[in-house]
């Protein structure tokens, strides 16, 4: 298979390596020319996690990266994503290859999901699929194994990449819910902002309660949503909690953790732009997502993380289910 990998940081080199080393595919890494990641892999073919295969090519030619493409792996800051698929769409005809989008994010400004901005700005979805679920680089790379999903509206393309793709070191199994696996997989980085705020506080006995609590508010919104309410509790929300929650590397849990302690945060915490998605999902859709609103309040808004926490611990009391 010849794959194209677009965007140099710390999951797109992972996969790039993975598809290279792992699987034995033809791999084209894509990156910018001006951006720091790239210039260090043509010099180095190294970053602060890995070192690239000889055979993975890198380029910052866009039209070289998608010709010689069969399936297109995007692993760039969700955001960003609309002006990439224009850009794309102006510069080069993708039609006929498979997308498979590696981000784990939502739109802060429409809430809106990855493959449906795949659709709106490419005019078609059936060959776009989502490769989610939990893993850090530094474990993956160091052969550590884990378990992860992928899924598309057509199942042909799912069973084609899985059999693609699947490893001793990744397991991968199908999912046709495309709205869990993508709400679950970007709202976990809300939970592990929550996570640190946990953390910095020192409070380790409510990492349970934010586990139990917070898979139980996105099972709510998916399935308001349309989506398997299920699927909160797999591989692309609950089942990335270790990874989100615990892990050293997680750079979700560090923001919320170095904020509470007032240290500087230079690394991308996807969880604050996912959580401004989130309160707004929560007021299309007329579901009470607490955990998501506080992280919001905290990180976006600037109120007190001791109030807001306060808050959270003086609502009415419920049945758990």
């Amino acid at each position: 298979m010849n794959i194209t990998v677009v965007g140099c940081g710390r999951w797109g080199s992972c996969i790039a390596w993975y598809c290279a080393a792992k699987k034995g595919h033809n791999v084209t890494l894509y990156g910018l020319e001006n951006a720091p990641e790239y210039q260090r892999f043509v010099a180095t073919r190294q970053n602060d996690y890995m070192t690239l295969p000889d055979e993975i090519k890198l380029t910052t030619d866009l039209q070289a990266a998608m010709d010689s493409a069969e399936v297109v792996v995007v692993s760039i800051g969700a955001q960003g994503f609309r002006s990439f698929l224009k850009d794309l769409r102006a510069r080069v005809n993708p039609q006929g290859k498979i997308f498979v989008l590696c981000m784990k994010g939502l739109e802060s400004s429409t809430g809106d999901r990855l493959t449906q901005i795949f659709r709106q700005e490419m005019g078609y979805s059936n060959q776009v699929a989502i490769w989610v679920g939990p893993g850090h680089v530094q474990d993956y790379y160091a052969g550590r194994p884990s378990c992860m999903i992928v899924g598309c509206e057509d199942f042909e393309v799912t069973k084609y990449l899985v059999s693609e793709l699947n490893s001793n070191l990744i397991r991968l199994y199908y999912s046709q819910d495309l709205i869990g696996c993508e709400i679950g997989a970007a709202s976990k980085n809300v939970m592990g902002i929550a996570a640190g705020i946990i953390d910095g506080f020192d409070f380790p006995g409510l990492k349970g309660a934010l586990m139990a609590r917070g898979a139980r508010e996105i099972s709510r919104l998916i399935r308001k949503m349309g989506g398997n309410e299920l699927t909160a509790y797999g591989l692309s929300h609950l089942g990335d909690y270790q990874a989100t929650l615990f892990s050293e590397y997680s750079h979700n849990r560090m923001y919320g953790e170095n904020y509470i302690k007032g240290i500087p945060m230079t690394k991308l915490a996807e969880g604050v732009d996912t959580s401004k998605a989130m309160v707004k999902l929560a007021e299309i859709y007329k579901v009470d997502l607490p955990i998501c609103q506080a992280v919001y309040d905290v990180v976006v808004e600037g109120k007190d993380p001791k109030s807001v926490m306060d808050n959270l611990f003086d609502r009415e009391n419920k049945f758990e289910f």
